[in-house]
Protein backbone atom coordinates (compact mmCIF):
# COMPACT_ATOMS: atom_id res chain seq x y z
CA UNK A 1 0.00 0.00 0.00
CA UNK A 2 1.10 3.83 -0.94
CA UNK A 3 0.23 6.39 1.90
CA UNK A 4 -1.22 9.26 0.63
CA UNK A 5 -0.74 12.25 2.76
CA UNK A 6 -2.93 14.56 0.78
CA UNK A 7 -5.59 12.83 1.95
CA UNK A 8 -5.14 13.78 5.42
CA UNK A 9 -4.47 16.72 7.28
CA UNK A 10 -1.07 15.61 9.12
CA UNK A 11 1.47 17.85 11.05
CA UNK A 12 4.64 15.65 9.95
CA UNK A 13 7.52 17.92 11.84
CA UNK A 14 10.15 14.81 11.89
CA UNK A 15 11.55 14.16 8.40
CA UNK A 16 12.79 10.40 9.02
CA UNK A 17 12.46 8.00 11.83
CA UNK A 18 14.78 5.35 12.02
CA UNK A 19 14.05 1.78 13.82
CA UNK A 20 16.80 -0.51 14.25
CA UNK A 21 18.95 -1.88 17.32
CA UNK A 22 20.88 0.14 19.43
CA UNK A 23 24.50 -0.18 19.65
CA UNK A 24 27.17 1.44 21.51
CA UNK A 25 30.58 0.91 19.54
CA UNK A 26 33.77 0.33 22.16
CA UNK A 27 37.05 0.56 20.57
CA UNK A 28 40.12 -1.16 22.26
CA UNK A 29 43.53 -0.41 20.93
CA UNK A 30 45.46 -4.08 21.70
CA UNK A 31 48.62 -6.12 21.01
CA UNK A 32 48.31 -8.88 18.77
CA UNK A 33 48.85 -11.70 21.84
CA UNK A 34 46.12 -10.01 23.86
CA UNK A 35 43.70 -10.62 20.31
CA UNK A 36 45.22 -14.30 20.65
CA UNK A 37 44.13 -14.83 24.56
CA UNK A 38 40.27 -13.36 23.24
CA UNK A 39 39.95 -16.45 21.57
CA UNK A 40 38.63 -14.60 18.68
CA UNK A 41 38.73 -14.74 14.79
CA UNK A 42 41.31 -11.70 14.11
CA UNK A 43 39.44 -9.22 10.86
CA UNK A 44 35.82 -11.18 12.01
CA UNK A 45 32.48 -10.19 13.61
CA UNK A 46 30.79 -12.76 16.59
CA UNK A 47 28.11 -12.41 18.03
CA UNK A 48 28.72 -13.00 21.60
CA UNK A 49 26.86 -13.65 24.79
CA UNK A 50 26.17 -10.53 26.97
CA UNK A 51 28.62 -11.93 29.77
CA UNK A 52 31.41 -12.73 27.54
CA UNK A 53 31.38 -9.17 26.38
CA UNK A 54 31.23 -8.36 30.06
CA UNK A 55 33.97 -10.32 30.64
CA UNK A 56 36.09 -9.07 28.11
CA UNK A 57 35.63 -5.74 28.69
CA UNK A 58 36.44 -6.34 32.34
CA UNK A 59 39.57 -7.58 31.76
CA UNK A 60 41.25 -4.28 29.77
CA UNK A 61 40.50 -2.75 33.10
CA UNK A 62 41.14 1.46 32.67
CA UNK A 63 42.43 1.33 29.62
CA UNK A 64 41.15 3.62 27.39
CA UNK A 65 38.36 3.01 24.96
CA UNK A 66 36.59 5.06 22.34
CA UNK A 67 32.20 4.97 22.79
CA UNK A 68 30.40 6.09 20.20
CA UNK A 69 26.42 5.08 19.94
CA UNK A 70 25.65 3.18 16.75
CA UNK A 71 23.90 0.45 15.19
CA UNK A 72 22.73 -0.10 11.14
CA UNK A 73 19.65 1.92 11.20
CA UNK A 74 21.07 4.68 13.44
CA UNK A 75 24.31 5.06 11.75
CA UNK A 76 22.07 6.26 9.14
CA UNK A 77 19.72 8.28 11.16
CA UNK A 78 22.90 9.96 12.29
CA UNK A 79 24.21 11.13 9.13
CA UNK A 80 21.03 12.27 7.61
CA UNK A 81 20.69 14.14 10.68
CA UNK A 82 24.21 15.87 10.39
CA UNK A 83 23.62 16.43 7.27
CA UNK A 84 20.91 18.45 8.20
CA UNK A 85 18.35 16.57 8.36
CA UNK A 86 15.52 16.13 11.28
CA UNK A 87 15.46 13.14 12.48
CA UNK A 88 14.19 10.16 15.08
CA UNK A 89 15.29 7.10 16.31
CA UNK A 90 12.97 3.71 17.87
CA UNK A 91 14.78 1.52 19.80
CA UNK A 92 15.78 -0.22 23.20
CA UNK A 93 18.56 0.45 25.49
CA UNK A 94 19.74 -1.00 29.51
CA UNK A 95 19.02 0.89 31.85
CA UNK A 96 22.96 0.96 32.78
CA UNK A 97 25.24 3.23 32.03
CA UNK A 98 26.09 3.26 28.59
CA UNK A 99 21.84 3.03 27.63
CA UNK A 100 22.64 7.10 29.37
CA UNK A 101 25.61 7.31 27.35
CA UNK A 102 23.63 6.38 23.93
CA UNK A 103 20.50 8.61 24.89
CA UNK A 104 22.75 11.63 25.82
CA UNK A 105 24.56 11.41 22.51
CA UNK A 106 21.58 11.55 20.76
CA UNK A 107 20.73 14.42 22.31
CA UNK A 108 23.44 15.88 21.74
CA UNK A 109 23.34 15.13 17.92
CA UNK A 110 19.58 16.81 18.22
CA UNK A 111 18.08 13.41 17.34
CA UNK A 112 14.92 12.48 18.91
CA UNK A 113 15.10 9.38 20.19
CA UNK A 114 12.39 6.77 21.72
CA UNK A 115 14.08 3.80 23.10
CA UNK A 116 13.11 2.70 26.45
CA UNK A 117 15.55 2.06 29.22
CA UNK A 118 14.75 -1.52 30.70
CA UNK A 119 15.46 -2.26 33.98
CA UNK A 120 17.99 -5.22 34.62
CA UNK A 121 18.73 -5.28 30.92
CA UNK A 122 22.38 -4.50 29.14
CA UNK A 123 22.39 -2.09 26.40
CA UNK A 124 23.71 -3.90 23.11
CA UNK A 125 27.32 -3.54 22.57
CA UNK A 126 30.08 -3.37 19.45
CA UNK A 127 33.25 -4.47 21.67
CA UNK A 128 35.84 -3.64 18.44
CA UNK A 129 39.63 -4.46 18.99
CA UNK A 130 42.12 -2.83 17.15
CA UNK A 131 45.89 -4.39 16.75
CA UNK A 132 48.78 -2.73 15.37
CA UNK A 133 48.13 -3.38 11.82
CA UNK A 134 44.89 -1.29 12.24
CA UNK A 135 42.65 -4.57 11.80
CA UNK A 136 39.38 -4.29 13.12
CA UNK A 137 37.57 -7.40 14.88
CA UNK A 138 34.14 -7.07 15.97
CA UNK A 139 32.16 -8.79 19.08
CA UNK A 140 28.71 -7.54 19.11
CA UNK A 141 25.97 -8.64 21.84
CA UNK A 142 22.62 -7.89 20.92
CA UNK A 143 21.77 -7.50 24.99
CA UNK A 144 18.22 -5.85 25.44
CA UNK A 145 17.42 -5.51 21.44
CA UNK A 146 16.40 -8.88 21.45
CA UNK A 147 13.49 -7.78 23.71
CA UNK A 148 11.92 -5.00 21.25
CA UNK A 149 8.89 -5.85 20.28
CA UNK A 150 5.35 -4.50 18.83
CA UNK A 151 4.65 -2.64 22.47
CA UNK A 152 7.62 -0.41 21.08
CA UNK A 153 6.42 1.25 18.48
CA UNK A 154 4.31 4.60 19.05
CA UNK A 155 2.49 5.26 16.66
CA UNK A 156 2.05 8.90 17.31
CA UNK A 157 5.65 9.32 16.59
CA UNK A 158 5.18 7.15 13.28
CA UNK A 159 2.46 9.77 12.40
CA UNK A 160 4.35 13.00 13.05
CA UNK A 161 7.00 11.31 10.47
CA UNK A 162 7.18 11.67 6.82
CA UNK A 163 9.38 9.01 6.62
CA UNK A 164 10.35 5.91 8.21
CA UNK A 165 13.54 3.63 7.36
CA UNK A 166 13.46 -0.01 8.70
CA UNK A 167 16.46 -2.23 8.92
CA UNK A 168 16.40 -5.70 8.02
CA UNK A 169 18.72 -6.92 10.92
CA UNK A 170 15.02 -6.39 12.71
CA UNK A 171 13.63 -9.44 10.95
CA UNK A 172 16.02 -11.72 13.16
CA UNK A 173 13.12 -12.72 15.40
CA UNK A 174 9.54 -12.94 15.73
CA UNK A 175 9.08 -9.98 17.83
CA UNK A 176 11.05 -7.72 15.75
CA UNK A 177 9.31 -8.39 12.53
CA UNK A 178 6.20 -8.36 14.34
CA UNK A 179 7.57 -4.74 15.13
CA UNK A 180 8.54 -3.47 11.60
CA UNK A 181 5.45 -4.94 10.67
CA UNK A 182 3.03 -2.61 12.94
CA UNK A 183 5.24 0.42 12.24
CA UNK A 184 4.42 -0.36 8.55
CA UNK A 185 0.80 -0.62 9.41
CA UNK A 186 0.77 2.80 11.44
CA UNK A 187 2.80 4.04 8.33
CA UNK A 188 0.27 3.42 5.53
CA UNK A 189 -2.44 5.00 8.21
CA UNK A 190 -0.70 8.32 8.53
CA UNK A 191 0.50 8.67 5.63
CA UNK A 192 4.07 7.89 6.27
CA UNK A 193 6.52 6.45 3.65
CA UNK A 194 8.55 3.38 4.12
CA UNK A 195 12.10 2.50 3.39
CA UNK A 196 13.25 -0.55 3.82
CA UNK A 197 17.28 -1.87 4.15
CA UNK A 198 17.68 -5.53 3.22
CA UNK A 199 20.95 -4.62 5.52
CA UNK A 200 22.48 -8.18 4.69
CA UNK A 201 22.49 -10.91 2.71
CA UNK A 202 21.76 -13.64 4.96
CA UNK A 203 18.65 -11.60 5.81
CA UNK A 204 17.63 -12.06 2.70
CA UNK A 205 18.67 -15.65 2.28
CA UNK A 206 17.13 -16.65 6.12
CA UNK A 207 14.31 -14.47 6.92
CA UNK A 208 13.50 -13.50 2.77
CA UNK A 209 9.46 -14.07 3.47
CA UNK A 210 9.49 -11.62 6.22
CA UNK A 211 11.36 -9.19 4.26
CA UNK A 212 9.08 -9.65 1.30
CA UNK A 213 5.99 -8.94 3.74
CA UNK A 214 7.67 -6.09 4.42
CA UNK A 215 8.66 -5.00 1.52
CA UNK A 216 4.75 -4.73 0.25
CA UNK A 217 4.37 -2.04 2.46
CA UNK A 218 8.01 -0.07 1.08
CA UNK A 219 8.46 2.93 -0.70
CA UNK A 220 11.87 2.98 -1.24
CA UNK A 221 14.10 -0.01 -0.71
CA UNK A 222 18.01 -0.34 -0.15
CA UNK A 223 20.23 -3.00 -1.54
CA UNK A 224 23.45 -4.00 -2.36
CA UNK A 225 24.42 -5.91 -5.35
CA UNK A 226 24.67 -9.48 -3.17
CA UNK A 227 21.42 -8.56 -1.43
CA UNK A 228 19.21 -7.20 -4.65
CA UNK A 229 20.45 -10.54 -6.54
CA UNK A 230 18.90 -12.63 -3.80
CA UNK A 231 16.07 -10.95 -3.66
CA UNK A 232 14.81 -10.33 -7.21
CA UNK A 233 16.60 -14.28 -7.89
CA UNK A 234 18.53 -13.07 -10.89
CA UNK A 235 22.12 -14.32 -11.52
CA UNK A 236 23.07 -10.68 -12.99
CA UNK A 237 23.45 -7.17 -10.89
CA UNK A 238 21.46 -5.26 -14.78
CA UNK A 239 18.71 -7.98 -14.25
CA UNK A 240 18.49 -7.69 -10.54
CA UNK A 241 17.91 -4.08 -10.63
CA UNK A 242 15.45 -3.77 -13.58
CA UNK A 243 13.37 -6.55 -11.30
CA UNK A 244 13.96 -4.60 -8.26
CA UNK A 245 12.72 -1.09 -10.02
CA UNK A 246 9.74 -3.14 -11.42
CA UNK A 247 9.02 -5.03 -8.19
CA UNK A 248 9.01 -1.98 -5.71
CA UNK A 249 9.33 1.29 -7.72
CA UNK A 250 11.75 3.60 -5.80
CA UNK A 251 15.36 1.29 -5.44
CA UNK A 252 18.86 2.35 -4.54
CA UNK A 253 20.98 -0.35 -5.80
CA UNK A 254 24.90 -0.12 -4.91
CA UNK A 255 27.66 -2.21 -6.41
CA UNK A 256 30.83 -1.42 -4.45
CA UNK A 257 33.73 -0.15 -6.68
CA UNK A 258 31.36 -0.10 -9.65
CA UNK A 259 28.74 2.51 -8.10
CA UNK A 260 25.73 2.36 -7.94
CA UNK A 261 22.16 3.02 -9.41
CA UNK A 262 19.17 4.17 -8.52
CA UNK A 263 15.62 4.50 -9.41
CA UNK A 264 13.42 7.01 -7.96
CA UNK A 265 10.62 8.91 -8.69
CA UNK A 266 10.70 7.70 -12.22
CA UNK A 267 13.88 8.90 -12.77
CA UNK A 268 17.12 6.47 -13.48
CA UNK A 269 20.69 7.36 -12.51
CA UNK A 270 24.07 5.74 -12.59
CA UNK A 271 26.04 6.94 -10.19
CA UNK A 272 29.83 6.39 -10.32
CA UNK A 273 32.06 5.21 -7.38
CA UNK A 274 34.29 7.68 -5.76
CA UNK A 275 38.17 6.27 -5.63
CA UNK A 276 39.65 5.67 -1.95
CA UNK A 277 41.99 3.95 -0.29
CA UNK A 278 39.77 1.59 1.40
CA UNK A 279 40.73 1.15 5.19
CA UNK A 280 37.39 -0.07 6.89
CA UNK A 281 33.88 -0.62 4.98
CA UNK A 282 32.63 -0.53 8.66
CA UNK A 283 29.14 1.55 7.74
CA UNK A 284 29.53 2.70 4.04
CA UNK A 285 25.98 1.10 3.36
CA UNK A 286 24.78 3.62 6.04
CA UNK A 287 26.23 6.84 5.56
CA UNK A 288 24.94 6.12 1.78
CA UNK A 289 21.55 5.72 2.68
CA UNK A 290 21.53 8.63 5.39
CA UNK A 291 22.98 10.94 2.61
CA UNK A 292 20.94 9.78 -0.29
CA UNK A 293 17.86 9.91 2.23
CA UNK A 294 19.17 13.99 2.90
CA UNK A 295 19.36 14.31 -0.68
CA UNK A 296 16.45 13.29 -1.79
CA UNK A 297 13.92 14.10 1.17
CA UNK A 298 15.29 17.82 0.78
CA UNK A 299 14.40 17.42 -3.30
CA UNK A 300 17.53 17.39 -5.03
CA UNK A 301 17.85 15.69 -7.95
CA UNK A 302 18.29 12.10 -7.41
CA UNK A 303 21.66 12.18 -9.46
CA UNK A 304 22.59 14.98 -7.17
CA UNK A 305 21.78 13.17 -3.39
CA UNK A 306 23.36 9.71 -5.71
CA UNK A 307 26.83 11.75 -5.86
CA UNK A 308 26.73 13.09 -2.35
CA UNK A 309 25.51 9.60 -0.85
CA UNK A 310 28.12 7.84 -3.46
CA UNK A 311 30.94 10.35 -2.12
CA UNK A 312 29.74 10.38 1.49
CA UNK A 313 30.34 6.25 1.53
CA UNK A 314 33.66 6.41 -0.03
CA UNK A 315 35.31 8.99 2.67
CA UNK A 316 33.96 6.57 5.31
CA UNK A 317 35.44 3.30 3.48
CA UNK A 318 39.12 5.57 3.80
CA UNK A 319 38.78 5.79 7.14
CA UNK A 320 38.46 4.13 10.63
CA UNK A 321 34.78 3.99 12.26
CA UNK A 322 31.31 4.77 10.82
CA UNK A 323 30.78 8.29 11.06
CA UNK A 324 32.50 10.53 8.54
CA UNK A 325 35.55 12.61 10.29
CA UNK A 326 34.79 15.50 7.85
CA UNK A 327 32.12 18.00 8.44
CA UNK A 328 29.02 17.03 6.93
CA UNK A 329 27.89 20.58 6.26
CA UNK A 330 31.40 21.05 4.21
CA UNK A 331 30.90 17.50 2.10
CA UNK A 332 27.04 18.74 1.51
CA UNK A 333 27.85 21.92 0.34
CA UNK A 334 30.37 21.42 -1.60
CA UNK A 335 29.34 18.35 -3.13
CA UNK A 336 25.52 18.81 -4.32
CA UNK A 337 27.31 22.53 -6.00
CA UNK A 338 29.31 20.77 -7.64
CA UNK A 339 26.71 18.28 -8.80
CA UNK A 340 24.23 21.52 -9.54
CA UNK A 341 27.23 23.36 -10.98
CA UNK A 342 28.64 19.98 -13.59
CA UNK A 343 25.45 17.81 -14.18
Amino acid sequence: MRPDIHQRNIVKNILLTGIGNALVDIEYRITEEELAAFGVTKGSMTLTETSRQNDMIASLGEREAHRSSGGSAANTVIAFAQFGGSGAYVSLLGKDALGSFYAGEFEDLGIVLDAEQVSGASTGTCLVFITPDSERTMNTTLAVNTEFSRRNIDEELIKRSEWIYVEGYKLTDENGAEAADMAAFHAAKHGTHVAVSCSDGFIVDVFGDRLRTLLKSASLVFCNEREGMALAGEDSADAAYKALRSRYGNVVFTMGEQGSRIHWNGHDSVIPAYAVTPVDATGAGDMYAGAFLYGALHRHHPDHAGRLASYAAAQVVGQYGARLKASHIDIRDSVLLSAATHP
